[in-house]
């Protein structure tokens, strides 16, 4: 007789509860967060080794921390080494790509245009410290 092992369940995860990146100045990036993502500052914590800066993003929930090391390895983000690439805000429709184009624009923010692709399209920019974000739309399949 063959004894049958069932496999548990891979336990499951929800949508990322926050973010948190390495920042040179937590300051500027907190103004700069809050005024062209329209983020929301909680709170700031001096603490021995960093400065952290808590922000939210109150129609999602999603919560950004900009953290400012005392020591700096790299000035710079760089999306070519090893760790993070860059992270996307999805939207609802193609025409919010074109909306935030044009917000953009007027905040000065340097931005690629959007950019159709098999899969959706994208609105690639980045912030101060050079971490790429982008805004992306998924195009729906057609059934």
């Amino acid at each position: 007789m063959v004894k049958v092992v069932e496999e548990a369940a891979m336990p499951s995860f929800g949508t990322p509860s926050h973010i948190d990146l390495s920042v040179t100045d937590a300051e500027a990036s907190a103004r700069w967060y809050c005024e062209v993502l329209g983020l929301q500052r909680m709170r700031r914590a001096d603490l021995g080794n960093r400065i952290m800066i808590v922000l939210r993003h109150e129609p999602t929930g999603l919560v950004i921390g900009l953290n400012e090391h005392s020591v700096v390895p790299v000035p710079r983000f760089d999306d070519r080494s090893v760790g993070l690439d860059h992270i996307g805000f999805s939207v609802a429709e193609r025409a919010d790509l074109d909306a935030w184009q044009k917000e953009l624009a007027a905040r000065n923010v340097v931005h690629s245009p959007a950019e159709d692709t098999a899969n959706g399209a994208a609105l690639v920019f980045r912030d101060p410290d050079n971490i790429q974000l982008e805004f992306w739309w998924t195009r729906r399949a057609n059934v």
